[in-house]
């Protein structure tokens, strides 16, 4: 028997499950994931498979017998490679020691709050934000303290620092950062991690820093990380996934970077969380890290012209305000007049074809806001750019 949301407290669950947000990105998949018609922009997932070199490094695992329980904390070449991979894309040398392989990034930020959040702890969280991470906090017990972005008049958002310092209180145990930003594109300046850092240590504050996107951009830099300013002794906590660079999402491997003198505890969270990932999956993510930054290249080489057709074909509106994504594979804009983003997906889905995740599904801010995810074929992108300016023309 299945139970709908208003059932829960009737069977007993606690009040904290009971208040967790439905889904409403996989609400609106659900109501044609089959439909060979619809051109579906809704989930944040590319449409290339996992590169060869990647399932032949699985291959070679199974081949060789990596299918029993292994380190809770992930296999050692993974943990190593793990440190090569950021000594070479930010310089920064970190032991592989630091490093925890996680069941995906949505694992990576669960152990993060368990490690360091109590029940009734703030966290102060830029929004609109990817709700995995607005739930996850609400699951352990703590209270989301939201900041809005605010936009420019040039277009894009930004964070502005004062905000984001006046809603820190005596609770507040984290402040969480997600940059490049889903869904907003935003990418935090050096000089605000730097800001962000020296508030955090003053206070004691944990940053939660999830860094998924830091390959998607396009100025040819790679986003800035937490781990280029801060010492191994602070309070930070970095979060990542296979899922996006390498085409991974159906593996479900990530990994955290947590401060010196913390292997234990997660160890610990890992063994009573999943025991250990999958160990075949975790030697072809030891393949993805040392023989994929080609495959990353031509995947932002591919994002980025999906990225510049709907943008730009879009942007011919008049009643479309398009904030041009600095990061990430997504673009989140707003139409004149729309109130329920919820509504306008589903219409859209229905009169054009094209399925997008309405923006109320990242929370607070994003209700009048669409987000289409472009790291898909640029043909497919052309077509559904073009059903969007045909159905938008008229609304």
């Amino acid at each position: 028997m299945n139970y709908r949301a208003a059932d829960w407290p009737v069977l007993g669950t606690p009040a904290r499950i009971n208040t967790i947000e439905l889904n409403q990105i996989c609400d609106i998949a659900d109501l044609a994931r089959e439909d060979p018609d619809v051109i579906k922009l809704w989930i944040g997932e590319g449409d290339l498979p996992t590169p060869g070199f990647i399932r032949d490094a699985a291959v070679a695992a199974l081949d060789a017998g990596q299918t029993r329980y292994t380190y809770a904390l992930g296999v050692p070449a993974l943990r190593e490679a793990l440190s090569r991979y950021h000594k070479r894309h930010w310089n920064v040398d970190v032991s592989a020691d630091r490093f925890s392989a996680t069941a995906g990034g949505v694992q990576a930020i669960m152990q993060a709050f368990q490690a360091v959040l109590n029940p009734g702890d703030e966290v102060v969280v830029p929004v609109p934000a990817w709700p995995n991470l607005v739930e996850i906090v609400g699951i352990l017990g703590g209270k989301v303290v939201p900041v809005p972005y605010r936009t420019r008049e040039a277009g894009g958002f930004t964070l502005d620092l004062d905000d984001l310092f006046a809603a820190v209180t005596p609770k507040t145990r984290v402040i969480a950062i997600n940059s490049p930003s889903n869904p907003t594109g935003w990418i935090m300046p050096r000089e605000q991690m730097i800001a962000v850092r020296d508030f955090a240590r003053e206070r004691g504050i944990w940053i939660v820093s999830d860094e998924v996107y830091s390959h998607f951009t396009y100025d040819g830099k790679l986003a800035p990380s937490f781990l280029e300013i801060t010492e191994p002794t602070d309070r930070l906590i970095v979060t990542n996934t296979f899922s996006k660079n390498w085409c991974m999402t159906g593996w479900r491997v990530g990994w955290l970077v947590y401060p010196a003198g913390m292997s234990t505890i997660f160890d610990n969270l890992s063994q009573y969380n999943t025991t250990s990932v999958s160990t075949f999956s975790q030697h072809a993510a030891v393949a993805a890290l040392d023989q994929g930054d080609d495959f990353i290249k031509s995947l932002v080489e591919r994002s980025a012209k999906g990225r510049e057709i709907i943008c730009s074909t879009l942007d011919r509106l008049p009643n479309v305000r398009v904030f041009w994504p600095e990061g990430t594979f997504y673009f989140f804009f707003s139409v004149h007049g729309m109130n329920s983003g919820y509504e306008m997906a589903r219409r859209i889905l229905k009169q054009a074809g094209v399925g997008v995740a309405p923006g109320s599904a990242f929370g607070q801010g994003g209700e009048a806001f669409l987000r289409v995810c472009f790291a898909v074929d640029p043909a497919l992108i052309e077509e559904g750019a073009r059903r969007l300016e045909t159905f938008l023309r008229d609304q």
